[in-house]
């Protein structure tokens, strides 16, 4: 005699993503249906147009990027961006100067007290893209990652790198479990649900690249398997799948630009996922995103190697025999943007003098700015670089995270 499946128990039928079942204190949790979705995606008329437009604007972005000169050192700035605006997404303040302020050791005394979690997202995507060289998207990649994302930071003494053992919930700040807007499944279904999900990304699929990773994050942030930094660890999933199936060498899409502009409605086209399978609303604000954001990143490609042309004709009109040293600066800074005479002194090898009198010339031609305003131990900044990466009149939507 069969034993009575629990999930059935609360009598409601189960669709395309799976069903919330009661639970023996009243709560009710969502059991994600393993994917792909059934009855399969409707890849048809607007979704397909959508997913036409993203794969031909994630070329063109591929494709840009490799023209520059050096591309691994324009990733650089890419990757942090990607690292601020996901972790603001998930509510700190720091900022993309806040952070390259304090990866250059810059201790304001107004700077964010939330700055070392970007630090963090920016180790943990540069170890997680490392590490694939021998280790593919897995659960044991996805919890490697959230123990860097997590260490020494808030959240964490939530267990980093451990999947829960209790149950979350996620809601308005001081909700109660009965009052959660989303109650992911139990923790005991966590190693299943993540299992099945390793399982759908190594599977063979008629899906289309993008279209499983859409599927595979809407559904790492329904089982929502650590009891904080899923939002982050989910947006570097997106990433980390990109790099391994090759469809981007490097990490150069800012994803997290197009979720944290339009917060609520990334939430809320998760959530009609969870509540009536809309697989198909989730996936065309997806796509929507790609084709968005590598429009984007493709145009700042452009105006980096513009910039880099005009500061590189400056050094070469202005600093006359020293044009040598000041061209060797300029290519270190797309990789440091801040730096220090005795940084300069060190990748010249020459006098401190010598190194001050550069960068001084440097400042003159528009190509550094003092960024501390001390007399000693002055930092330089190279500001219009960074300045290609900011947000201007960039204001978001509010939603609870």
């Amino acid at each position: 005699m069969s034993t009575p499946d629990p999930r059935a128990s609360d009598g409601m039928k189960p669709h395309r993503a799976g069903r919330y079942i009661a639970q023996p204190t009243g709560y009710r949790a969502f059991f994600p249906t393993p994917l792909p979705p059934q009855p399969s995606v409707r890849l048809e008329g607007e979704l397909q147009t959508l997913l036409s437009l993203a794969d031909r604007a994630l070329g063109r972005l591929d494709g840009s990027i490799q023209t520059l000169p050096n591309p691994d050192l324009f990733v650089f700035m890419y990757v942090r961006k990607e690292a601020v605006l996901s972790s603001q997404i998930e509510g700190t303040q720091s900022s993309l100067q806040d952070l390259l302020a304090a990866e250059a050791h810059i201790l304001a005394p107004d700077r964010p007290r939330d700055v070392d979690e970007v630090v963090n997202y920016v180790a943990a995507m540069n170890y997680g893209l490392s590490r694939l060289q021998e280790l593919p998207v897995s659960v044991r990649l996805i919890r490697e990652i959230h123990e860097r994302l997590l260490q020494g930071v808030r959240g964490m003494r939530l267990t980093p790198g451990e999947l829960r053992v209790s149950q979350n919930w996620i809601g308005p700040a001081g909700c109660t479990l009965n009052e959660a807007s989303y109650v992911p499944p139990p923790p005991h279904e966590v190693p299943l649900a993540l299992g099945a999900l390793e399982t759908f990304l190594h599977a063979d699929s008629e899906l289309p690249q993008l279209i499983q990773i859409g599927l595979a994050h809407a559904q790492f942030e329904t089982i929502h398997p650590f009891l904080d930094g899923n939002g982050r660890v989910g947006r570097l999933l997106i990433t980390f799948l990109l790099c391994q199936r090759e469809i981007l060498l490097k990490p150069v899409l800012y994803l997290s630009h197009f979720f944290k502009q339009h917060r609520t409605e990334y939430y809320e086209r998760l959530q009609a996922v969870r509540d009536g399978g809309d697989w198909e609303g989730w996936l065309g604000f997806f796509l929507r995103g790609v084709a968005s954001v590598s429009r984007e990143a493709t145009e700042t490609a452009r105006r980096i190697l513009a910039l880099r042309e005009d500061h590189r004709a400056r050094v070469t009109a202005g600093l006359g025999r020293a044009a040598g040293n000041g061209h060797k600066v300029l290519e270190q800074l797309y990789q440091r943007p801040i730096v220090s005479v005795a940084d300069v002194q060190a990748l010249t090898t020459t006098t401190f003098t010598a190194a001050n009198n550069l960068v001084s010339r440097l400042v003159e031609l528009g190509v550094l700015v003092e960024a501390t305003g001390y007399r000693r131990n002055r930092l330089f900044r190279y500001q219009a670089y960074i300045e290609l990466f900011g947000e201007p009149g960039d204001a978001a939507e509010g939603a609870p995270a």
